[in-house]
């Protein structure tokens, strides 16, 4: 990359070599994932704070970095929060990092759509991570949006490599700019691992914070001022793409057809049409024009792969570019080479390509997700289940697996923190056959910190008739385990302040005698105080409050077993919902009213079993007893 960019567009003119590294540092080889390279990189680039909220896939950038030292990282309480302590430490001179998925740049978009306005002082990073193919998210979402909307330049790796090196040209285009940078990743970039050539760190001082209201107090007059200045650094940012080595042609000997791509895409690209040129964008906001003009003239026709939406297919064609994209390959998921393949073979035949049709499943063995055994949200969910007339509104965590089978027990799920307002919405909008309907809101522990605090105090304000379950675990479970306000460590594993969740919700405004803490395994605890809360006209909140299950804090107990002479077949314990339950053999029956029944005989998995006890309590036999009380079977007799 040995170029030099020139930036006299801010406070400030500055020279920056974005080839080289201030220092040559030793190189080493390891094999990493796109998120361990990325977190090596920004601790090789000097950055001296880095903050996150954890998010698949994303979450191992801020794990990984939090062991490299010379280096503050934090988990923050919400992806607003994270990018606000990055932009304090860069307006502070220092390098900052900020790491997030695709939704947490939502939760931030009111701090970035200023941020823009006000520009980087010290280099200033924020890596987002797209979820496409919707591995584990609410939504597939294009994060490349956020840079045109906010005129920030973007960059985009396509392996480990790509992802550990384009961190520190991101800091240096940040720094001559005095912009920050957004480094958009997907799952497939995060996961995957490759060799990676590192080096070590390279210290970088902070610059010391330089009081400036005009740019740092952004009131409608100081923010007028600011937007000439915004135009005119996304010019130069668009002319610095035209030039810049991340953006570059393989060339290729068929000429019938030319691909434009960016990140994995790219990859997909050049394995499937190895013979074929291709222009690679790694900086691809803004996007270079020019050269992709240049570069459409030089072949038959021109195809944009890009995932997710046709971005930057409908910025060529207003350019006067004539291409194909989504005309033949679709907006949903990735675009693996089986894909682009038949895709391409219709394009170059001059055939339209057929309507889109849904994507078959795998043929593979159904195995629907679910809880863990002894989960602690397991005996919430066979509550709810077992309650009639109620709506419940969901939220974003493990808990959220309580909408499948065997539960069913979960109504909507919208966003991380919805299920406050959504519940409130529920109560107001009531019709009037709904009127002695019960309304639940459920939410876990990390979720209620992050965005659920203030449905809560929008439920007492505005007088809701809606019960409340936080669900406190004591950990992100979610995202791996991380710890969070309400465990008493934080990132390093250093105790910190523990929030007090009953105090919490007493000071949002909920009446003291409406609070109840309950133990999720004493089913018949939880189902009477479930009943009574529902039943007073407002706001109440339930706490559960048990460790998750993989967490050092929680506790295995002796296990259980089935007596097969005493199991009636009722089933009732597989309505817990327990994996380290399974059925026996099924046979029908028939009451003696004449209706016609399956039985279902179960066994329980010894080896799994932790001891919480919950299915004990449906079974009207008594068929499941300790484990150490039934005698071994001797299969010499047998």
């Amino acid at each position: 990359m040995g170029r030099e960019i020139i930036c006299k567009i801010w406070d400030f003119p500055k020279v920056v070599n974005m080839a080289a590294s201030q220092a040559a540092p030793a190189p080493a080889r390891a094999l990493l994932s796109g998120n361990e390279a990325i977190a090596r990189a920004v601790w090789a680039c000097g950055v001296r704070v880095a903050s996150a909220y954890p998010g698949t896939p994303s979450t191992e950038i801020l794990e990984n970095l939090a062991r490299y030292p010379d280096i503050y990282a934090e988990w923050s309480v919400n992806e607003k929060v994270a990018l606000e302590v990055a932009i304090g430490a860069s307006m502070a001179g220092s390098r900052s990092f900020c790491a997030m998925k695709h939704v947490g740049l939502n939760v931030a978009a009111d701090a970035l759509m200023t941020l823009t306005l006000t520009g980087a002082a010290g280099g200033m990073v924020i890596a987002v991570a797209d979820d496409v193919g919707l591995s584990s998210s609410q939504n597939e979402q294009d994060s490349r949006y956020w840079a045109r909307f906010a005129h920030l330049p973007l960059l985009e790796p396509a392996d480990s490599q790509e992802a550990h090196d384009m961190v520190g040209a991101a800091y240096e285009l940040s720094e001559a700019f005095q912009v920050p940078v957004i480094l958009r990743l997907t799952t497939r970039i995060c996961h995957v691992k490759g060799m990676v050539v590192t080096g070590e760190r390279v210290a970088h001082p902070s610059q010391g914070f330089v009081k400036n209201p005009q740019r740092w107090v952004m009131v409608p007059g100081h923010a007028k001022a600011r937007i000439p200045l915004m135009f005119k650094r996304e010019q130069a940012l668009a002319a610095a793409a035209e030039t810049s080595p991340l953006n570059l042609i393989a060339e290729g000997s068929d000429r019938r057809l030319g691909f434009v791509t960016c990140g994995p895409a790219w990859m997909h690209v050049q394995e499937a049409f190895p013979d074929a040129p291709a222009l690679k964008l790694g900086f691809s906001c803004p996007p270079p024009l020019e050269k992709i003009r240049a570069f459409a003239k030089t072949v038959d026709q021109l195809l944009v792969v890009e995932e997710l939406e046709p971005l930057l297919e409908m910025e060529l064609k207003a350019a006067g570019i004539a291409c194909h994209g989504k005309d033949y390959l679709p907006r949903a998921g990735e675009l693996p080479p089986e894909l682009l393949k038949p895709a391409v073979a219709l394009l170059l035949k001059g055939e339209p390509a057929p309507a889109a049709a849904p994507v078959a499943p795998a043929q593979v063995f159904p195995r629907p997700p679910t809880m863990c055994v002894a989960c602690p949200h397991l005996g919430v969910y066979y509550t709810l289940a077992q309650l009639k007339n109620i709506t419940v509104a969901g939220d974003i965590g493990c808990y959220t697996l309580g909408a499948g089978h065997p539960w069913n027990a979960l109504d909507s799920t919208i966003s991380m923190g919805a299920s406050m307002g959504v519940a409130l919405g529920l109560d107001k909008g009531r019709s009037e056959s709904d009127k002695d309907r019960k309304i639940l809101a459920v939410i876990g522990d990390s979720t209620f910190m992050h965005m659920g605090m203030q449905g809560l105090l929008d439920i007492t304000y505005n007088r809701g008739n809606v019960t409340v379950l936080i669900l406190d675990n004591r950990t992100t479970g979610m995202t791996g385990g991380q710890d969070s306000p309400n465990t008493g460590r934080d990132i390093y594993g250093d105790p910190a302040p523990k929030v007090d969740f009953v105090k919490i919700c007493e000071a949002l405004g909920v009446a003291p005698e409406r609070i109840r803490k309950v133990d999720p395994y004493q089913l018949p605890v939880l189902f009477k105080v479930l009943r009574e809360e529902t039943k007073i006209a407002e706001p109440s909140v339930i706490i559960t409050d048990r460790p998750c299950v993989l967490i050092g804090e929680f506790k295995k107990q002796p296990s259980y077993k089935v007596v097969a002479e005493k199991c009636t077949g009722c089933g009732n314990c597989i309505d817990v919902g327990c994996p380290a339950i399974s059925v026996r053999h099924r046979e029908k029956a028939v009451k003696a009213s004449g209706k016609e029944v399956m039985l279902q005989f179960v066994d329980i998995e010894t080896a799994a079993c932790t001891g919480c006890g919950l299915c004990l309590q449906p079974c009207a036999p008594e068929a499941i007893v300790l484990a150490a009380q039934v005698a071994p079977i001797n299969f010499a007799k047998s």
